[in-house]
């Protein structure tokens, strides 16, 4: 088991930023990328970016590139989420997600664990 736990969410408003935060712990294991979904209401949840382990590949959705920044930090076993130049339509449940071990992460179905989700308001 692995558990994923979110935090850094909150009410920003429009052409704000905010960090997000993703601390995994108990069965984490390497060679596992890394993701942020996010969902809104009445939407599907759609994958937004997602960082290989070693942190050398990154893939991000086209509605967030040059916007938000994904990392990670092995050592604390922690992800982040940089986001910036926020749009109302970035409003929703955001949660991260890790990936099955050795695959790239960036596709959605490749995804076994995810957390609980933080809430992020853009207001315009």
């Amino acid at each position: 088991q692995v558990q994923l736990v979110e935090s850094g969410g909150g009410l920003v408003q429009a052409g704000g930023s905010l960090r997000l935060s993703c601390a995994a712990s108990g069965r984490t294991s390497s060679n596992r990328a890394m993701g942020w979904f996010r969902q809104a209401p009445g939407k599907e949840r759609e994958l937004v970016t997602a960082i290989s382990w070693r942190g050398d590949s990154t893939y991000y959705a086209d509605s967030v590139k040059g916007r938000f920044t994904i990392s990670r930090d092995n050592a604390k076993n922690t992800v982040y989420l940089q986001m910036k130049s926020l749009k109302p339509e970035d409003t929703a449940v955001y949660s991260c997600a890790a990936a099955l071990p050795y695959y790239s992460g960036s596709y959605a179905n490749e995804y076994d664990y995810w957390g609980q989700g933080t809430q992020v308001t853009v207001s315009s």
